[in-house]
């Protein structure tokens, strides 16, 4: 029997988020003494590298999704279920050449539907087990659901980062529907969990406000825009994380404002546990970060992206988070706490749910091996 089994991980290509919380797995997985590959496309890739040097990293970009300008993202997706369809065959194929060349022992797939393998044991990683629909069209979650079951069978396991009690914070997402039995809930997911804040790596030693942008263009701009009309000549200062991992650590700008293309880890942390007030997009690894560093925020979902709307929400309702509209922003934007009380209970439940998992895994490839 193999000691340290070969372990294949391959987040989404949409946004860097699906990435961030593939870091924190990886890492999980590499102190039990597995070798660690990653499948990815150029920009995934690029992160991973700067926040985990020393694994094995293979080109293998996946299906991006795309964002229209006018279309809700339910009804986006609904339209290119063709098209998805294509790159999961396409993608299904690639795996195999790619385990028999690497000798995967287990491929860990983060909401790639066609990374599955009925000879090794195969992972699927997703929170949104239910897209959620307007209310007027919620009568069609039911196909989202029904797919989603479907794809998740063909999996030795499925992994969803959150916690299974009343105290989560994926809500409907992932709750309150009935599981495949191989579903297993691992706890939250952050990057930050295993990185020590130290003094003086904070880049930016004095009183600043912290935009974390992410997300697709054009609502992306359209956000670093109008944030940027509101903060400029203000006080304090307010640092943009723009999140381009292939971009600079050289931090410009002008009128009171900070921009930085990219951060690695420890710096980051360090600036958003420093500020004053937070400001990020809702998306659901930006959310499981924050709780882990016991921050809150102001969040503004994604236009269209229902997901991001529901959680801002749900997460405003539980008094966790602020939650805004992007078309309601003006010229002034009331702080939100940075400090949370609920950040032990959920991280301390996430860790022993997170081990167990990994345990489950393991032993999991052990029998089909």
């Amino acid at each position: 029997m193999k000691q340290a089994r070969n372990i294949l991980i391959c987040p989404l290509e949409w946004g860097l988020g699906h990435a961030g919380r593939m870091i924190a797995l990886a890492e999980k997985l590499k102190e039990t003494g597995n070798n660690i590959f990653i499948g990815a496309g150029k920009e995934h890739l690029s992160f991973i590298r700067k926040e985990l040097p020393g694994l094995i990293y293979i080109d293998f970009p996946g299906y991006k999704p795309g964002y229209s300008g006018f279309l809700p993202q339910y009804l986006k997706l609904l339209a290119d279920i063709p098209v998805l369809i294509h790159h999961i065959t396409r993608e299904h194929r690639q795996l195999q050449k790619i385990i028999t060349e690497n000798d995967i022992d287990i491929v860990i797939s983060d909401n790639r539907f066609g990374l599955w393998n009925r000879k090794i044991t195969s992972v699927y990683v997703t929170h949104m087990l239910r897209i959620p629909f307007p209310a007027p069209f919620s009568f069609l979650e039911f196909i989202g659901i029904f797919l989603h079951r479907a794809i998740i069978k063909r999996y030795s396991l499925c992994f969803i980062p959150d916690l299974p009690g009343d105290l989560n914070i994926s809500g409907r997402l992932s709750h309150d529907l009935k599981l495949p039995g191989n579903v297993r809930y691992i706890g939250l997911l952050s990057r930050f969990s295993r990185i020590k804040a130290t003094s003086g790596e904070n880049p930016v030693n004095v009183r600043h406000n912290t935009v974390m942008l992410s997300g697709p263009e054009p609502q992306k701009g359209i956000l670093k825009q109008k944030l940027s009309d509101i903060f400029r000549d203000k006080e304090p200062m307010t640092i943009f994380l723009g999140g381009k991992p292939e971009g600079t650590e050289h931090k410009s700008g002008t009128d009171n404002i900070i921009w930085y293309d990219h951060l690695p880890a420890l710096a980051m942390k360090e600036v958003i546990m420093s500020s004053e007030t937070i400001i990020t997009r809702s998306g659901y690894t930006s959310v499981m970060e924050l709780i882990d560093l016991g921050c809150s925020a102001i969040l503004i979902p994604t236009p269209g992206q229902t997901e991001q709307e529901y959680l801002a929400q749900s997460l405003a309702g539980k008094g966790w988070f602020s939650a805004i509209r992007q078309k309601e922003l003006t010229g002034e934007i009331c702080p939100a706490s940075v400090k949370c009380r609920w950040t032990d209970e959920l991280t301390g439940q996430s860790k022993i749910l997170l081990d167990r998992a990994v345990e489950e895994l393991l032993i999991e490839e052990q029998k089909e091996s």
